[in-house]
């Protein structure tokens, strides 16, 4: 007897480490990316056999973090950003090369390892900001900008903006709830705004500048560059209220949005939901970020607070994105919406993402000494 209950306390302990709420909202999300892509990848055959084995790495991605305690997590800080920053190095040297940029190395696999610096960057700032908890001078945030801009720098040389602004989003979130002053973040605001027009601008490559001046008037070249932007928002636009219905739509059965298993499959599923379907992926996806807030905001320690805070901003940054470039109002840098478009490598860094606010969110009882 004494055997069974040991035995159901170390499954209960171990195995149902699932946070209910997130689990719930990350399968529903999971359903409805399954449906959509089922339409959307009706003339890719094997797409939705691929990405229920993606789910189902992620898922196990996702149940190893939830294993590992905040505490623990944050003895590796120091060697995965190490790690990820050599590879990024390896990348800039000897990466392959597709469609124009130098993101991959082959290690009997193609891997992308700026993806695991959305995690491994945030690591390393929370890792930094506890060590000096109590303590911090400017200095620290100066490091911190350092320790932020180091991987940011490799990615865009790649180049890879997308991917830059979401380890900038999630860095920044660290820097900011360790204790950045209001005064100063109106400051830095100012002077991005100088800075980018006057600075960034001319360092842009062309295609990258095509993509912002496309998003102000995707017209100025309607049969070319503008074209995609404008297939997405009619898609999204001929949804109406409640959609043209399952596997219905035109716009990406008849080829005119681009890649609409990745990166555009929120017009697929506005054009076949509508509005209204909008209107629940939206709600599940603000449940979603709001549940990690309250995990943020309950977290034992400065260490937990400060990456569950990263990993809630970098869902907000990804579903915000995407649906933004979809719609026209952020220019088009390959980001694609979480837990929905087709793809292994996001869908592992998002899983890992989950498992740390469920290891939050598990060892929130602890004291911290």
């Amino acid at each position: 007897m004494q055997k069974n209950n040991i035995n159901w306390h170390f499954i209960r302990s171990h195995i149902f480490v699932f946070d209910a709420t997130l689990a719930i909202l990350v399968f529903l999300i999971m359903s409805i990316g399954i449906m959509t892509l089922y339409s959307a990848g009706m003339d890719f055959p094997g797409r939705v056999e691929g990405q229920i084995r993606n789910i189902l790495v992620s898922f196990f991605i996702m149940w190893v973090m939830a294993n590992i305690p905040p505490q623990t997590l944050m003895r590796f800080a120091i060697p995965i950003y190490t790690f990820g920053v050599a590879l990024l190095i390896a990348v800039a040297v000897f990466g392959l090369v597709k469609k124009g940029s130098r993101r991959w190395l082959h290690v009997g696999i193609d891997m992308q390892p700026s993806e695991m610096m959305k995690i491994a960057t945030p690591l390393m700032l929370a890792w930094y900001f506890q060590k000096r908890e109590g303590a911090l001078r400017w200095r620290d945030f100066v490091i911190g900008a350092v320790i932020l801009g180091i991987p940011v720098a490799l990615i865009a040389k790649q180049p890879d903006l997308g991917t830059a602004m979401l380890v900038v989003a999630a860095g920044f979130t660290v820097v900011f709830l360790a204790g950045l002053s209001w005064k100063f973040l109106i400051s830095l605001t100012v002077a991005a705004a100088v800075i980018i027009p006057t600075v960034v601008w001319p360092m842009l490559h062309d295609y990258q500048r095509d993509r912002v001046l496309t998003m102000l008037d995707p017209n100025r070249d309607p049969l070319g560059k503008g074209f995609h932007i404008i297939q997405s928002t009619i898609a999204v636009g001929s949804g109406g209220l409640h959609g043209k219905g399952y596997l219905k739509g035109t716009q990406a059965h008849l080829e005119f949005i681009p890649e609409h298993t990745t990166d555009f499959i929120f017009a697929v599923f506005s054009e076949e939901f509508g509005f209204v379907g909008n209107v629940i992926l939206v709600s599940l996806y603000f449940l979603l970020i709001l549940r990690c807030l309250v995990i943020a905001a309950n977290a034992p320690t400065l260490f937990a607070r400060l990456m569950a805070g990263a990993v809630t901003m970098i869902f907000f940054t990804y579903a915000f994105v995407n649906m933004g470039m979809v719609i026209g109002i952020v220019p088009v840098v390959g980001v694609p919406l979480p837990f929905m478009s087709y793809g292994g490598t996001a869908l592992v860094t998002l899983g890992m993402g989950i498992g740390i606010m469920m290891s939050v969110q598990r060892n929130r009882k602890l004291v911290q000494t």
